[in-house]
């Protein structure tokens, strides 16, 4: 699963609103087709690598992904059946920070047909709305 190497800091603050659109990130700049985000969530580790596995099996041999996210954002948890307060959590798992407008995969050497089924899959997997766009909408 996708984790930073090392971080600056263990326990980030968390922000669970997420304000205003993406500021970068925004348009297809590798493949032909690619996935993007309409609303802003955490997409968390295991999600992603879901994600990328249901790609994955459409598009069998042929095509190349990129997941143009990174779960870099560690989230908190105490354990269960812990009293309240003894301070923050230890960190449980990673998540990316989407904002609307991100584009989280894309895709090039599949059919239109093929992509479509590809990112369907994968935005099943996800806990936000999405839309499949291609290079031709930008």
């Amino acid at each position: 699963m996708l984790m930073p190497k090392r971080v600056k800091y263990r326990k980030p603050h968390s922000h669970p609103r997420i304000k205003g659109p993406a500021k970068r990130g925004t348009a297809i700049a590798f493949g032909e087709y690619a996935l993007k985000a309409m609303e802003p969530k955490w997409v968390t580790a295991r999600q992603i690598e879901a994600s990328r596995v249901a790609i994955g099996r459409h598009m069998k041999k042929g095509g190349k992904l990129w997941v143009r996210v990174f779960p870099d954002k560690a989230i908190t948890k105490h354990p269960a059946e812990t009293r309240m307060g003894k301070g923050k959590g230890a960190p449980d798992h990673w998540a990316a920070v989407v904002k609307p407008g991100r584009i989280l995969f894309e895709i090039e050497g599949l059919s239109l047909e093929d992509a479509t089924k590809a990112m369907r899959s994968a935005s099943y997997k996800l806990p936000i709305a999405t839309k499949f766009i291609t290079r031709e909408h930008i």
